[in-house]
């Protein structure tokens, strides 16, 4: 038998079993490198999109604790109010440490300029599924709030105030003869442990 009959009768035999096998080994391994990195992409895409929900709700956060605090106004509250602490009127501006069932920063906010809000009382706080609250009262001497979550993933809200001496404190009002702070300054302690300091002008 010739040289070239042997190469041919080679050529019609096909594939043998190992190279069969070798060549699906090969390319399982290519698949599972494929979804590997197809499954790491698709990952980071989804803690990108985690990432960026949660700091855009943080910016709104701040935006709107921001507007609240600026259109504070030096009107007291009239009327019942027992769940603030007092018998017949709330302080203009009140603020404190977490105490349960108190909230932590309350005040009187004036009205919109476009009168798209009207005044109300409004009031920020943690509650105990480490979300930030904000209570609205329809009214400035309306009796009870309606409370929305506004922030969740928070571990901390740490609330200063600036006094007319230019020193912070936890505790507002610091004096009766001031029914607003000069400044408040915001520390935020998230679940994830980051923490945001914002200082808000009220002047």
């Amino acid at each position: 038998m010739s040289r070239r009959a042997v190469v041919s009768r080679r050529r019609a035999r096909g594939f043998t079993l190992i190279e069969l096998l070798t060549a699906l080994v090969i390319l399982s391994l290519l698949g599972l490198m494929s979804y590997r990195g197809l499954s790491a992409v698709l990952d980071a895409r989804e803690h990108v999109t985690q990432e960026t929900a949660k700091w855009r709700a943080i910016d709104a956060f701040f935006t709107r604790f921001e507007r609240d605090v600026q259109l504070a106004a030096p009107r007291p509250v009239r009327g019942a109010a027992p769940f603030r602490g007092a018998a017949n009127a709330a302080p203009v501006f009140t603020g404190g440490r977490e105490r349960t069932a108190v909230p932590m920063i309350e005040l009187t906010r004036l009205g919109s300029a476009d009168e798209a809000e009207p005044p109300r009382r409004i009031a920020y706080t943690v509650n105990a599924l480490q979300e930030i609250e904000l209570w609205l009262w329809p009214a400035p001497d309306a009796a009870q709030p309606v409370r929305h979550r506004v922030l969740g993933g928070v571990m901390r809200l740490d609330v200063q105030y600036l006094a007319a001496d230019l020193a912070w404190t936890g505790q507002w009002p610091a004096r009766p003869e001031r029914p607003l702070p000069l400044a408040v300054r915001v520390r935020l302690v998230l679940v994830s442990g980051e923490e945001i300091v914002r200082v808000f002008s009220l002047v």
